[in-house]
């Protein structure tokens, strides 16, 4: 059985380096946690190791390009809460985490936080230095999770909300990935069919002579059109790209596409659901933390991802701001379905608008996973009979005429 290094620190601080038997490094990750210990760096003994430290870091930080991913983040998240739940120091915390990345923009960056936490900042102001790597829901809670003296809860709680928020994502990528990939390739083989075998076809057609069929001549003249501006096909992309970042780059753009998306045949359902389900979860997650309801609006407004959808949590905002309950404006609004309109209005009524919204985003998840399965069962037969019908047309419009010559020789 191959034998693993580690190093790891105990709820003390203390740095322990020793040697644990195990298949493969997960299980040598969860042998050394059994112990009570939290691994920071888990190697198969005669690997090479990684470079670069925390030194590494300082040095080379600066140099470092590419932005935080989310996995990147919700990692370091979830070992930050590990870590504050054994009751280390935060400096010790942030320091053995730099120390254990491997070389990468959130390694840079964790370096400076612990510097700065280290020179006196709080660690939602030294959170709040790096605005592309922790956004304002991260800064305020951490900041709600200080305040209240619970930061280990907050991070957990933090870390779950995005590892949902991830989850949600990928479902919705993962949906819409599959259907393009196919109508993408479809496009390509049929393009090629016109552009490269129908112009054989047409000059067998000509040296005949017969009079060609409607269906036909439509296929012909569409062949002549990709022929002669083929060139054209390529920069679509482009042209379809430019389009959108010039629609959403005013605010009437940006909600006429958003509302066209809560509304598009087959995945307007699935976009209006995860977004409300991205509302609840957020703004669940927020007052949970213990940050004030108007400032939780405030961020959920601009993390929610749809314009439409923001500007109802708006006149949710201005409505409490005059002391309205969160219900009513929002049933007002018209943008939510009345099962969250009124499971909110019982969450009020009961003091647990929190877990209410929690609740509600759990549910929706629920239903995106199932619309999501539903519109997989749907498109691929859509998708096989849409390229079966277009195939069939070329196949059809390319025998017509040879039919009627073999009738006229009859």
């Amino acid at each position: 059985m191959p034998i693993f290094t580690y190093e790891a620190v105990d709820n003390k601080g203390k740095k322990i380096k020793a040697e644990v038997d195990a298949a493969n490094q997960q299980e040598a990750m969860t042998k050394v946690h059994a112990q009570g210990l939290f691994p920071t760096n888990v190697q198969q003994k005669g690997a090479e190791p990684a470079k670069g430290g925390m030194a590494a870091t300082k040095k080379k930080g600066l140099r470092l390009g590419g932005g935080v991913s989310q996995k990147q983040l919700t990692q370091f998240t979830v070992q930050l809460s590990i870590l504050q739940d054994a009751g280390l120091p935060i400096v010790r915390s942030l320091k053995i985490l730099a120390d254990q990345m491997k070389p990468c923009a959130l390694k840079g960056i964790v370096a400076q936080v612990s510097e700065d936490v280290e020179s006196g900042s709080s660690l939602s102001e030294a959170l709040s230095k790096h605005p592309k790597a922790f956004d304002r829901l991260y800064v305020n809670m951490v900041k709600a999770g200080e305040a209240g003296g619970v930061l280990d809860t907050i991070l957990q709680r933090l870390a779950v909300y995005m590892e949902k928020a991830a989850a949600l994502k990928r479902k919705i990528i993962g949906a819409s990935i599959y259907p393009a990939a196919v109508i993408s390739i479809a496009v390509l083989i049929v393009s090629g069919i016109l552009i490269w075998v129908i112009p054989q076809f047409k000059v067998v057609f000509d040296d005949l002579g017969a009079e060609l069929p409607i269906p036909t001549m439509i296929l012909m003249k569409l062949s002549d059109f990709l022929v002669a501006f083929w060139w054209l096909l390529p920069g679509v992309p482009f042209v379809l790209y430019m389009a959108y970042k010039m629609t959403v780059k005013n605010k009437g753009g940006r909600i006429a596409l958003d509302k066209f998306k809560l509304h598009m045949p087959l995945f307007g359902d699935i976009i209006k659901k995860s977004t409300i389900s991205r509302f609840c979860r957020t703004l669940g997650t927020l007052i949970a933390s213990g940050v004030p309801i108007l400032e939780a609006l405030s961020i959920v407004r601009n993390a929610v991802g749809n314009e439409v959808i923001a500007n109802a949590v708006q006149v949710v905002h201005d409505s409490i701001r005059e002391g309205e309950s969160i219900a009513e404006p929002l049933a007002q609004t018209k943008v939510f379905d009345d099962i969250v309109v009124n499971m909110i209005d019982v969450g009020e009524e009961t003091g647990e608008l929190d877990k209410m919204l929690i609740k509600v985003a759990d549910n929706y998840d629920d239903e995106v996973d199932a619309a999501v399965g539903a519109l997989m069962s749907i498109m691929e037969p859509m998708m096989i009979i849409g390229m079966g019908l277009t195939i069939g047309f070329i196949v059809v419009a390319l025998f017509l005429p040879l039919v009627s010559l073999i009738n006229t020789m009859k």
